[in-house]
């Protein structure tokens, strides 16, 4: 899969870029029935709620030493839709899996993820340059309601924001701090809402800042974020390291997969 000119100047202008139905309602239906499997699973890489409360996040999916490997999704970010996408975006033929993340906001109970840039955390994993995308894909219906994510056009140009760590969610993530994000906001607002069908897609800038809601509705709302960097960047050695199931440290470069894996259980590299 190749963009266009004008996609890629849309993605440096905005921080980001839309794919709508970049997978078919088939291979919807294959990603959903693997993270069904997986979250079930009793293991560090699946964060929730609360204790005893439905799973947030199932991390780490495209690994096989996981405790959550899964064959789907060490072929999805392989394929080239997703691979040579984040090549042409980055401008660079090798690439890894800095992680993945199923990001799961149950019904009713699916709680926020606040302003923040993925870089702004990433940078304290060892990661050097912010030469990082993501490709985000909708599971489910992505609406207002059921807390789909926001961006905010343009950000990713300020840089990298010093973050704080907010503890407020069951994960803890480092966000924009409050000031900060109420000044970007008024200078590069308002954030674009990014809904749509099961099968779209986005694809975003590692500092580009973004969050979102409460899940309001009475469905859930899943979605998955595969999460590139260069091998050229490959994280450093740091003191106290995240663990390796949000701070991949498999620096091999990724090579491609038939673009009909998802289908056929697994391919081979090409």
């Amino acid at each position: 899969m190749r963009l266009n000119e004008t996609q890629l100047e849309g993605y440096r202008r905005d921080g980001f870029l839309r794919l709508p139905g970049l997978f078919s309602a088939a291979e919807v239906a294959v990603l959903r029935a693997e993270i069904e499997r997986v979250a079930d699973i009793p293991c560090e890489e699946i964060r929730r709620e609360a204790e005893d409360g439905p799973p947030k996040a199932i991390m780490h999916m495209h690994a096989p030493e996981s405790g959550t490997a899964s064959p789907v999704l060490q072929s999805m970010v392989r394929l080239p839709r997703t691979l040579d996408v984040a090549k042409q975006l980055l401008g660079d033929d090798e690439l890894y899996v800095h992680h993945t993340k199923m990001n799961l906001k149950a019904a009713v109970d699916g709680s926020v993820w606040p302003w923040h840039q993925d870089y702004g955390y990433w940078r304290f994993d060892g990661i050097q340059a912010p030469d990082m995308t993501t490709v985000m894909v909708m599971i489910d219906p992505s609406t207002e309601l059921n807390g789909c994510l926001y961006l905010l056009p343009g950000s990713q140009a300020d840089g990298r924001h010093e973050p704080v760590f907010d503890r407020s969610t069951s994960y803890g993530i480092w966000t924009v701090p409050r000031e900060e994000m109420r000044d970007r906001l008024r200078r590069h607002g308002p954030p674009v809402a990014i809904t749509g069908a099961p099968g779209d897609a986005v694809v975003f800038d590692c500092n580009l800042m973004h969050a979102s809601a409460h899940n309001l509705s009475a469905e859930n709302r899943w979605q998955a974020y595969l999460c590139y960097n260069t091998c050229a960047n490959q994280a450093r050695t740091v003191d106290e390291p995240r663990p390796e199931w949000v701070r991949g440290t498999d620096f091999r470069p990724l090579t491609t997969v038939d673009d009909r894996s998802l289908l056929v259980g697994g391919g081979e590299a090409a």
